[in-house]
């Protein structure tokens, strides 16, 4: 499933998802960058592969065909490092 920012750019795919097991919710998504997207929020795309990310599933707008996130790329890029308990 693809994702977009709130800006219509499209960020990358989604490789996987993360469930604290202690409430039992979805906490975030694992997103596979697009070759554009990892140039543009300034990473460095790996010999082999994707770069995947961390999407905090509070910064998700909303789901259907594919999920939209309330984030522009610039504000996506300012977001801080997520870190799963």
């Amino acid at each position: 499933m693809k994702v977009i920012t709130a800006d219509a750019y499209t960020l990358g795919e989604i490789e996987g998802a993360h469930v604290d097991t202690k409430t039992w919710q979805l906490t975030y998504f694992e997103v596979s960058l697009t070759k554009e997207a990892t140039r543009e929020l300034g990473f460095k795309k790996p010999m082999l592969g994707s770069l995947t990310v961390s999407l905090p599933i509070n910064a998700v707008a909303q789901i259907g065909d594919v999920i939209t996130i309330n984030k522009s790329l610039i504000e996506f890029k300012n977001l801080k490092e997520y870190t799963p308990e």
